[in-house]
């Protein structure tokens, strides 16, 4: 890290999974970190993961424009500036659901969450960067291995990760003269409560279901660090980190 760049983040998602890899590994060297999620217990036990980290844990709920407000007010008021979103939160919605079977209401849910949520979050942190002094920061989306290519039965979750794409190529762009960086990654079988079943059997795109190999969301969480602690004139655009010998080249 040079001078230049503070050691303030925001990471939604943080009680679990990626999110919690990722604000753990970034607490263990030396950030600040706002833990965003939407169970308060968990982002405590995110926060207790590192005793001597500057954590602060603030339940959101990242669908809701006042929660994200709440979010980036209590960040700055705690620590006085942002200076990265890992902007993660999201849900896969139902599984094995059929695109002819699947609810507005399960369709509404993903939206809100992995497409409005991070563009909440996304539009408040671009506020502050814009606003602050020094100007800048860098925003990277979590876009995931289904952001180019979709499982059977994920048409919800699929939708709304190529969505994210078009949002980092756009944020990306509008923030060039603001000293702004914005990036993705995406992400394939990283080891967590979500992808358990992968571990079990996944159904495939020829039919048939087929345990894939999963890698160490601690891996994850390093390829973000290294995507955050670039100088901002530097900035990784996408990233692509997954399991060596998960089905994705040659998917379908």
């Amino acid at each position: 890290m040079t001078d230049r760049d503070a050691k303030i983040a925001v990471v939604t998602g943080a009680g679990s999974g990626i999110g919690r890899a990722v604000a753990v590994e970034l607490l263990n060297t030396g950030w600040s970190v706002a833990l965003a999620g939407r169970r308060a217990e968990t982002l405590e036990e995110t926060a207790a993961l590192v005793p001597r980290g500057a954590a602060l844990a603030v339940r959101t709920n990242v669908s809701r424009p006042e929660d994200v407000d709440a979010l980036f007010a209590a960040t700055v008021a705690h620590f006085g500036r942002v200076d990265l979103l890992f902007n993660n939160a999201g849900t896969f919605g139902p599984g094995g659901v059929p695109v002819e079977e699947l609810p507005y209401a399960a369709w509404r849910h993903v939206v809100d969450t992995n497409l409005n949520g991070a563009f909440l979050c996304a539009q408040a942190a671009y506020r502050r960067m814009k606003e602050q002094d020094p100007q800048g920061g860098r925003i990277i989306n979590n876009g995931s291995i289904s952001a180019h290519t979709p499982r059977p039965h994920s048409v919800a979750y699929t939708a709304t990760k190529h969505a994210l794409t078009g949002l980092t190529k756009s944020l990306s762009l509008d923030g060039r003269p603001y000293g702004i960086a914005v990036g993705q990654i995406d992400i394939g079988n990283a080891a967590t409560d979500m992808t358990a079943r992968m571990q079990t059997g996944a159904l495939q795109a020829n039919g048939e279901v087929a345990v894939e190999p999963v890698m160490d969301v601690s891996d994850v969480a390093r390829t973000v660090r290294h995507m955050a602690e670039l100088p901002l004139e530097a900035n990784v655009q996408f990233a692509t980190v997954l399991a060596t010998g998960m089905p994705y080249i040659g998917r379908g």
